[in-house]
């Protein structure tokens, strides 16, 4: 049986950090999902040259929405059938990384990129997760993406926070489907973290995410969670007591307060 390991948003950032960070299990294979294939490449090199045993897969591919989701489907049959002789494919972990947001005023913002960020950050991570789950077993492990944003309705950040939350439910709910299964699922909620991030939310009005954290430790900690099958993962003491601490903030308090003090720039 060929065992894989797969990450997507490999391209920059956390995912990056992730690749690096499971080519220490020695996978057969190493898959490396995102849209740029020269990222990809230079990556596959980078994480060939450390890890001699580890074969990297890039995977150039906009994996946005349902068309997104089968793509990955139909990859993950089509190698499972050349394997079948050997009993087909386990994947090992699954990192469901890929993601963007936006930043500003649900009206001032561009509706058509807000419904593009649903389909990255909810429908292809459904599906991926769908179409990865018959090729897992007593073992294997999902680590999703989610945010500290996840907690709270968020002002200035109505659709990403809204986007997070469903992923933060979905990965709930999944991990107490799957125990009997003995596949873990880990939900990473971080705070501010040094990505592109920013850049991209906000089309470039801020180039770098405020007091981000080293997105290497936000990552490495992710890991170690998912190894030690908990549930939930944040690196800093601060996320964690911003995390608990949503609880005792009525929802619309919460909304309110971060739309009229925690403004956020966008082009």
């Amino acid at each position: 049986m060929k065992e894989i390991i797969i990450v997507t948003g490999a391209s920059s950032g956390m995912g990056t950090c992730f690749a690096a960070e499971l080519a220490d299990e020695q996978p057969d294979e190493l898959w490396l999902v995102a849209r740029r294939n020269d990222r990809l490449e230079a990556l596959k090199k980078e994480i060939e040259l450390k890890h001699s045993g580890v074969k990297v897969k890039p995977v150039a591919l906009d994996i946005s929405g349902k068309k997104g989701a089968f793509e990955i489907k139909a990859l993950l049959e089509e190698e499972n059938k050349i394997h079948e002789k050997e009993g087909g494919i386990c994947i090992k972990v699954l990192v469901n990384n890929a993601g963007f947001g936006t930043y500003g005023e649900f009206a001032d913002t561009d509706t058509e990129r807000e419904m593009d960020m649903i389909e990255l950050n909810c429908t292809s991570l459904t599906g991926i997760t769908g179409f990865a789950l018959p090729y897992m077993k007593k073992g294997s492990r999902i680590i999703n993406t989610a945010s500290l944003a996840s907690f709270l309705p968020l002002g200035n950040f109505a659709v990403y926070g809204a986007s997070k939350a469903f992923v933060l439910s979905f990965s709930v709910a999944l991990r107490a489907e799957l125990k009997h299964r003995g596949i873990s699922v880990t939900a990473l909620c971080p705070g501010p973290v040094s990505t592109e991030f920013a850049d991209v939310a906000s089309r470039g009005a801020r180039k770098e995410v405020l007091h981000g954290k080293d997105p290497v430790k936000t990552v490495r900690h992710a890991v170690k969670a998912s190894r030690k099958g908990k549930l939930y993962s944040m690196f800093a003491f601060k996320w964690k007591f911003k995390a608990a601490a949503s609880r005792f903030i009525g929802r619309y308090a919460g909304a309110w307060f971060t739309f009229k003090y925690c403004k956020r720039p966008s082009n």
